[in-house]
């Protein structure tokens, strides 16, 4: 099995794109790519040539690809609209009718217009009535986290425990509202819709998680799914958005999965004091510092999210030391390819 790094936030603009490579299957995960927040400290000029690098990328890459994963609907995962992209692919994608906030509807239901509009088929035409059922709240199924101790944080965790569990139930209300984006199979594209699924390409696997949170338990910006990819014993593992991972369950099924290689998104720093309080950010850290010590991975690419200011190899030390200390390749996708990350390139020329 071979691997490449598309593009990612190392390089200069927001993305995780991978293409993974087998005798079997040629598969592209999370083909999007986002521009750089107002404060990431580079001209905006540059901030427009590594957007235009990495859509560049992303495109060559599909061109080799025979299947389309996309773990959710951000922009940095996925590209709404190039057909080239998603011509003659099949396409294993988050589910768009549940597990799902407001603005990830939204843009899901768009690209579904355009995907399946641009070989020919009105998606209204296809769209079905809701079909009554009950959604499992996932956070039911977090036995770490849903009993760690917080200490003088207790109270307060309970209390935005409760507004999540509520707003959960306003969002399964909506769900059973959404007229359903169908899985169709087209002359130009198919997909499958992959939550909690298995696929088979020859001798390779290929599963997806149940939906899991983005990030913190009740994460207004929604679920995703994580990917694993295996064959003939060789295992990838690539994250999506957990942050870090934040939430203990998903720490340990990855230390479970015990993958030869990891491609881990971190946690947010540049917004360390906003939408990240320093709790949460410490179990990011106490959880990446896990997976590095108790995983056999080869290889830990530790970059989404974190390379987008240039204090992140400060604030994460724990995890890059303790990669140093268990003589562990612990990287940034830009390190991976003998390049340093642009953020800390800029700042040193400035």
């Amino acid at each position: 099995m071979e691997f490449e790094l598309v593009w990612f936030d190392s390089l200069g603009a927001k993305s995780s794109c991978t293409l993974v490579v087998t005798p079997d299957v040629k598969i592209l995960i999370d083909p999007g790519v986002a521009i750089m927040h107002p404060t990431f400290p580079a001209p905006d000029t540059l901030k427009f040539e590594w957007l235009e690098e990495g859509r560049e990328a992303v495109k060559k890459a599909s061109r080799k690809a025979d299947v389309i994963i996309i773990s959710h609907y951000h922009y940095d995962h996925f590209t709404d609209f190039e057909k080239e992209i998603y011509e003659g692919k099949l396409v294993l994608a988050k589910n768009p009718n549940e597990y799902i906030n407001d603005s990830q509807r939204k843009r899901a239901l768009r690209f579904y217009e355009h995907l399946y509009g641009s070989f020919g088929v009105n998606l209204e035409d296809f769209m079905i009535e809701p079909k009554s059922r009950n959604w499992k709240d996932i956070f039911d199924d977090l036995k770490i986290a849903k009993n760690k101790d917080f200490g003088d944080y207790n109270e307060r965790r309970s209390q935005l425990l409760e507004k999540g569990r509520k707003w959960f139930e306003k969002r399964v209300e909506k769900w059973r509202k959404y007229k359903l984006i169908p899985e169709l199979d087209l002359e130009g594209v198919g997909v499958r819709f992959a939550d909690g699924k298995t696929f088979k390409f020859g001798k390779t696997v290929v599963r997806f998680t149940k939906p899991m949170f983005h990030g913190i338990e009740y994460s207004r910006v929604g679920w995703v799914f994580a990917t694993v990819i295996e064959y003939k014993g060789w295992k990838l593992l690539h994250s999506s958005d957990l942050n870090g991972p934040i939430i203990e369950d998903y720490a340990e099924w990855i230390i479970e999965e015990n993958p030869d290689v990891l491609i881990l998104d971190g946690p947010m720093t540049y917004m360390l004091g906003y939408t990240l309080n320093l709790i949460n950010f410490n179990r990011a850290l106490e959880n990446a510092a896990r997976i590095v010590e108790e995983t056999d991975a080869r290889l830990i690419i530790y970059d989404h999210h974190l390379p987008r200011e240039p204090k992140f190899r400060e604030r994460t030390l724990k995890v890059w030391k303790l990669g140093e200390k268990l003589g562990k390749k612990v990287l940034t996708a830009a390190e991976y390819k003998g390049l340093k990350p642009v953020v800390i390139a800029v700042e040193s020329s400035t």
